[in-house]
């Protein structure tokens, strides 16, 4: 087999048997050690900030270090992928991954952590889109859509495991090992991928970094993600800080736009938005990624801090979203070339609807069941939602773009990740409010039900005090559900208002599925 030059000159033929399986199986390890990360540590922060002394909420920066610099690094995938070959950097990227997970565990303080929870997310940034590249490439046309189940699956279990697993080693050993888990993974899978991928190395070309796009990239990524970091506690645009921040986040967003348009090598190549499939997919993939990660981190919240839930039983409330997603994923694969990803598409978005209606009409009475029914029926979309999408996205892109390509897609649909959590939670309890408001108009002794409820409390051994701050807690546990039961609704219609967007793209050839198409001269 040839060097990367000869590569460059023909297309190199899919892996086959043992070769391929053991490709598949390196690549789905270091994503899944990647996109457990962006969880994991999420129920461990109180332990984490006790831990180093510090507030939960500077406790929060464990995890925004990492996504900043995450969403920095995946549109970069494009121009470092064709500097140093596609092999190369996905093995270095995984290699530096390893190193930085065990900075983290060793972190003596709170800064050093954050600086290494940084480097770990901006080392990952190449990961997931050169992971579906070089996966795309190890499989025959007609098994492109196997290929991205294959995927998939590793992105679909990772979020649930994260809290299962950051919670019982939290618990049962100490957080530091939430990061050394991933040594010995990510050791394996260096090894692997380089042992089954290094005579399989794209073309390389030596191109200048586009400097000043990067800086404005890093100015106006990082200012919206302060924004939404500290917004919530600083009333948003009540404060100053939060407004300074949203200006230079606008301004620097319109700069990087204006300066990537006509630069010769972009950091970001925004000429990909001229294909139909490439933007409305990823725009479709984006907000749906945005309202369901945002309802994934609303749920949780309510059932531990209103329904008397603890952690563990929270994370088994959304572990089964994963069943049915793992069952589907490889026969979703397996059909996308014969079958319009468009109408799977519309599939996921219509169960996801239902799915969130269901969850809108919980009461505060919602035994342990009727709470988990939603969670496994959202399997089914989950399968039938990443796997088209990406499909649909990469259709009509040419194989030396496909990295690239990716990584802007990616990117989006992280940062929209982020917006979707803070405008959840924020709205959540803007609602919540005036909830209460309204519920307590009604709380006084003119009303008929409160004499009925203050005499029942009374009749059960509460003083008029402990009474009163017992109807209180029943307002506000209210006001909360109901607060739930808006976002889900609106999550629901929001939903099916997207499933025009998927319909704006043209349908992929059907003989081999767009991903297919898309990764034809790749491999």
């Amino acid at each position: 087999m040839a060097a990367a030059a000869s590569a460059s000159a023909a297309p190199l033929p899919p892996l086959t048997g043992s070769a391929r399986a053991w490709g598949t199986l390196s690549l789905s390890a270091a994503v899944f050690m990647n996109v457990l990360d962006t969880s994991i540590a999420n129920v461990s922060l109180p332990a984490i900030a006790g831990d180093l002394g510090v507030s939960p909420t500077q406790g929060t920066w464990v995890i925004t270090s990492f996504a900043v610099a995450n969403a920095i690094a995946v549109p970069l995938t494009g121009w470092l992928s064709q500097r140093f070959g596609q092999v190369r950097l996905f093995v270095a990227s995984v290699a530096l991954f390893v190193i930085a997970s065990l900075l983290c565990g060793l972190a003596p303080n709170m800064t050093l952590l954050i600086a290494a929870r940084a480097l770990q997310g901006f080392v990952a940034g190449p990961m997931i889109p050169l992971s579906q590249s070089l996966l795309l490439a190890s499989y025959p046309r007609a098994l492109a859509g196997l290929a991205m189940a294959m995927w998939s699956m590793t992105t679909l279990v990772a979020p649930v495991m994260g809290p299962l697993l950051g919670g019982w080693i939290t618990d049962n050993m100490s957080w530091p090992w939430i990061f050394y888990i991933n040594v010995p993974v990510g050791i394996a899978a260096v090894l692997a991928t380089w042992a089954i991928f290094r005579h399989r190395e794209s073309e390389r070309r030596s191109l200048p970094i586009d400097s000043i796009g990067l800086a404005l990239l890093v100015v106006w990524v990082g200012a919206m993600q302060l924004v939404l970091d500290i917004g919530k506690e600083h009333d948003w645009f009540a404060s100053p800080v939060v407004v300074a921040s949203a200006l230079v986040a606008v301004v620097g967003l319109a700069a990087f736009l204006l300066w990537e348009r006509d630069e010769a090598h972009p950091v970001v190549d925004l000429t990909l938005f001229r294909n139909r499939n490439f933007w409305a997919g990823s725009l479709a993939t984006s907000v749906g990624y945005g309202l369901f990660f945002g309802n994934v981190v609303l749920l949780p919240l309510w059932l531990q801090q209103y329904m008397g839930y603890t952690a563990t039983q929270a994370g088994e409330i959304m572990a089964p979203v994963g069943l049915l997603a793992m069952v589907l994923s490889p026969i979703v694969g397996k059909t996308i070339g014969r079958v319009d990803p468009r109408r799977y598409a519309t599939f996921a978005f219509v169960v996801f609807a239902i799915v969130l209606w269901m969850r809108s009409r919980f009461s505060t009475q919602a035994d342990f069941a009727t709470i988990m029914v939603p969670t496994i029926i959202q399997g089914i979309s989950m399968a039938f939602f990443f796997i088209p999408l990406v499909t649909l996205t990469l259709s009509e892109i040419e194989p030396a773009r496909i990295p690239a390509a990716s990584g802007l897609s990616n990117f989006m649909r992280i940062t929209a990740g982020a917006v979707g959590t803070s405008v959840t939670t924020t709205l959540w309890e803007r609602r919540a409010t005036l909830h209460h408001a309204q519920l307590v108009e009604n709380l006084h002794p003119a009303s008929p039900g409160f004499d009925q409820a203050f005499g029942l409390l009374r009749a059960a051994g509460m003083s008029d005090a402990q009474a009163l701050a017992q109807m209180e807690r029943m307002a506000t546990q209210q006001a909360f559900m109901l607060a739930a039961n808006d976002i889900f609704y609106l999550s629901a219609v929001l939903f099916m208002v997207l499933i025009p967007l998927v319909w704006l793209a043209h349908a992929p050839r059907p003989h081999a599925g767009g991903a297919a198409d898309a990764a034809a001269g790749a491999h």
